[in-house]
Formats: structure tokens, C-alpha cells, sequence
């Protein structure tokens, strides 16, 4: 019973948190790419009211946000109200697709989307595409057998700590390539299409 509390709370917003935009309790909780919760219908006003063909900022860390990602828990404070469902999936659709996005955003989008990916794993309830989870499988094993050979492009034994180098470029590609692959798993779910 403990754990099902625990799989419920890292699912919404914090107990003790408040949106920062209404300053009162969460109705319809989602979650933006820089990990900051916000009521749906609030976030969706201050996208209407800044400019309805950008992706809003952030109000609390002034990043764009580019995902939008409701809670999927049926709390009393959750009263799906249709329409927001239908902005949140539309805003999606417009900015959560990230094609041309620099690499510094995926970069600081890291930690957002390996926590929430994680999450999915190992939660029982969600389920991710067998694909998906064999392709993040394959990547992580190739990573992994690329990193401990002692065949490499940049070899340690003759540059010392800079033939890391290419150890720590093969983990970041394989952390922005699993962050992708769930980006486009949240973007069908979240965005429709």
C-alpha cells in the first residue's frame, strides 16, 4: 500500500505545492518540460494571452515551454475540464514535435524526460511501446559495450583522460537519443496525431 502511495505522489504535482500562476491547488495538474507543475487551464491562459503562435515561458524559470504533460492520477482536485484537454493537446501539437530545436534545449530538457522515462519502466501500470522499450534496451547495451572496450576512436592509453572524450560523447547520444524516443511517445499520447 506504501508503494502505491509513493507511485501517486511522484505522479502529481508535490502535496504542498501550489500552481505558481493561480496560487491555489492544482486543477488539472501538468507537468512542463522544465519540470515545473502548473494547473492546465492556467498555463493554457498565459499561452492565450502572451502569443497564441510561440510556445509560452515559464514563469517560474522563463524557459520555453515546448511539452506540456497532464497527470494521469483521478484525484478529488482533478476535474478533467474537456476543453483545457483539448488546448493542452492542440499546444502539444504545435511545440512538442522539437525537430529544430538546439541542442542546449534538448540538453536542459534531459532530466525532465530520463526522470519521467524511468518512471514509466518501472511502474507497472503505464506501459511504453515494446519498441520503444527494445530500441532504449539496444542503445543502452551498445552504449555500454562501447564505453568498457578498450577499442575506442580517441584511445586512453595513448591521450590519458582526454581519450575519455569520446566515452562521455557516446553516453550523452545515448541519453539524447532515449530522451527522443520518449519525447515522441509523450507526444503521441499528449499531442494526438
Amino acid at each position: 500500500m506504501d508503494s502505491r502511495r509513493m507511485e501517486e505522489e511522484e505522479e502529481g504535482p508535490p502535496s504542498n505545492d501550489l500552481c505558481s500562476i493561480c496560487h491555489g491547488n492544482f486543477q488539472n495538474p501538468c507537468q512542463a518540460n522544465c519540470s515545473h507543475w502548473f494547473c492546465a487551464n492556467c498555463i493554457m491562459l498565459l499561452w492565450r494571452h502572451s502569443s497564441g503562435i510561440q510556445p509560452c515561458k515559464c514563469p517560474l524559470c522563463r524557459r520555453p515551454i515546448n511539452l506540456l504533460v497532464p497527470t494521469n492520477n483521478n484525484s478529488s482536485n482533478s476535474d478533467d475540464d474537456p476543453q483545457t484537454m483539448s488546448d493542452l493537446q492542440t499546444y502539444n501539437r504545435m511545440f512538442g514535435q522539437q525537430s529544430n530545436a538546439p541542442i542546449t534545449q534538448r540538453i536542459r530538457d534531459l532530466p525532465f524526460l530520463l526522470r519521467r522515462l524511468f518512471r514509466d519502466f518501472v511502474n507497472p501500470n503505464t506501459s511504453l511501446p515494446l519498441v520503444i522499450r527494445a530500441r532504449v534496451f539496444i542503445t543502452m547495451i551498445l552504449s555500454v559495450i562501447y564505453i568498457l572496450s578498450p577499442i575506442d576512436i580517441i584511445p586512453e592509453a595513448i591521450l590519458g583522460i582526454i581519450g575519455l572524450l569520446d566515452d562521455v560523447l557516446i553516453a550523452l547520444i545515448f541519453f539524447l537519443h532515449v530522451a527522443a524516443l520518449y519525447r515522441s511517445v509523450l507526444y503521441i499520447r499528449h499531442g494526438g496525431s
